[in-house]
């Protein structure tokens, strides 16, 4: 819905500015990739719609960039946390809910014998990087261009996600000794991947969804695991995003690689602040008090938090997941349609619960080739779809995440605003 005059987004994002940089916490939430001159304060969100400061009412296909794979306020999980939350909201001290949430994620993700909880995905790729050095013995970390692993010092080099959308190679202060230790290389070019004997860990995405969804290319993965075996280097799969969203077991179990270590945040957390990582018995008896390498969290295990993630893991079986692949290929599907109908250059890339309109007609292989595309196009038609009360991703680097909350009226009247919204740009 369009609203004229000063809005209530307008004045918080005004006040918003005296305080905090950019007037937001995170960057892509400022809306600069697509043009607005202010971004839109949410006031409050159920099932797959969200509701503005200003009475606006939009379905929602960002879901807090993943986590709520159930959608907003699930009735279930909030009962979870009121629940967990009367009892405390932090101990400081083990609680049997983390034991069974361990039990859960190693039961689903194929390369998790054990693993560790930290309050953020950027916390847990960290340590899984330091870990990778400990056990090598080597520095060198190898990642791939466009690929996002949090704000880790070390990776903050050719990024995707905010720093591409915002045009930054490298942040400011990150020191050049952190960053020399960081080889980048193209996606899905394995011609390109240098000898990896002095590396400590190739640490990928196995589906990239930060320069947009690129999916690997056949035996990519495959290259990737042989390789580092050869070199005896770690393999570190970054599934905060594919992890429990793609298949039960993540991008791992779709597409049948079985990496060292892998880093698991978003769904986790059931939407509430946590992530993990994990992998092989031997390898994990390394991480403190049960070995030598350190790391720690105040609020690791936070009992509110693995109470949401129980409550939202349990719902995900096979049905879950076949519904979620039935959303995602009808919204692919009819937004290719739309475009076409409108004569508009779009390339739909998707896996299920994942999906990137680029608006291109070439394949979208890798970061290279995301930022060719037509970014002025797709902050256009974002901006027209959300005055028809259709909330994308406000980057074209960023997945869209279907939900289970995600009704057919909803596909529906999302690809009717697509459609009109094609013809307005055209």
């Amino acid at each position: 819905m369009a609203t004229t005059g000063t809005t209530r987004s307008a004045e918080l994002f005004e006040r918003a500015l005296t305080l905090l940089p950019g007037g937001v916490n995170s960057p892509v939430r400022a809306m600069r990739a697509i043009g607005r001159a202010e971004p839109v304060f949410i006031e409050s969100a159920i099932g797959s719609r969200l509701r503005d400061v200003d009475g606006n009412e939009y379905i929602d296909w960002v879901c807090s960039w993943g986590p709520l794979i159930l959608g907003h306020a699930d009735p279930e999980v909030l009962a979870a946390v009121i629940d967990a939350a009367a009892r405390g909201t932090s101990y400081g001290a083990p609680t049997e809910g983390e034991v069974e949430l361990a039990f859960e994620v190693a039961g689903r993700i194929p390369s998790v014998e054990m693993l560790r909880m930290t309050s953020s995905g950027t916390e847990a790729t960290m340590s899984a990087l330091r870990l990778a050095r400990a056990v090598t013995g080597r520095e060198r970390i190898l990642k791939f261009a466009g690929a996002y692993h949090g704000h880790v010092d070390g990776l903050l080099a050719q990024a995707g996600s905010g720093l591409a959308t915002q045009g930054i190679p490298a942040s400011p202060g990150v020191p050049k000794s952190a960053a020399a230790a960081t080889v980048t290389v193209p996606w899905n070019a394995p011609d390109k991947l240098p000898a990896l004997d002095d590396f400590a860990a190739v640490i990928a995405e196995p589906i990239p969804a930060n320069m947009g969804v690129v999916p690997p290319a056949d035996d990519f993965l495959e290259t990737l695991r042989d390789e580092t075996q050869r070199a005896g280097a770690l393999l570190i799969f970054d599934e905060v995003i594919t992890g429990f969203r793609v298949a039960r077991g993540g991008a791992q179990e779709r597409y049948r690689v079985t990496p060292d270590l892998t880093v698991l945040g978003k769904i986790v957390g059931g939407g509430l602040p946590a992530a993990a990582y994990g992998g092989r018995r031997e390898l994990m008896q390394r991480i403190a008090p049960a070995g030598d390498v350190y790391q720690a969290g105040t609020l690791s295990g936070n009992p509110v938090a693995v109470a949401a993630a129980l409550a939202t893991l349990r719902r995900l079986d096979a049905d879950a997941y076949a519904r979620l692949e039935d959303v995602t290929r009808r919204l692919a599907d009819g937004l290719r349609e739309a475009a076409a109908s409108a004569g508009r250059k779009l390339r739909v890339q998707s896996v299920p619960g994942l999906l990137t309109p680029f608006f291109t007609d070439r394949q979208v292989p890798d970061y290279a080739a995301a930022g060719g595309t037509d970014q002025q196009a797709y902050g256009a038609w974002c901006r027209a779809l959300l005055a028809r009360g259709v909330y994308p991703p406000p980057s074209q680097f960023e997945a869209w995440f279907p939900s289970l909350a995600h009704s057919d009226e909803d596909v529906a009247a999302t690809l009717a605003a697509a459609a009109e919204a094609f013809e307005e740009i055209a």
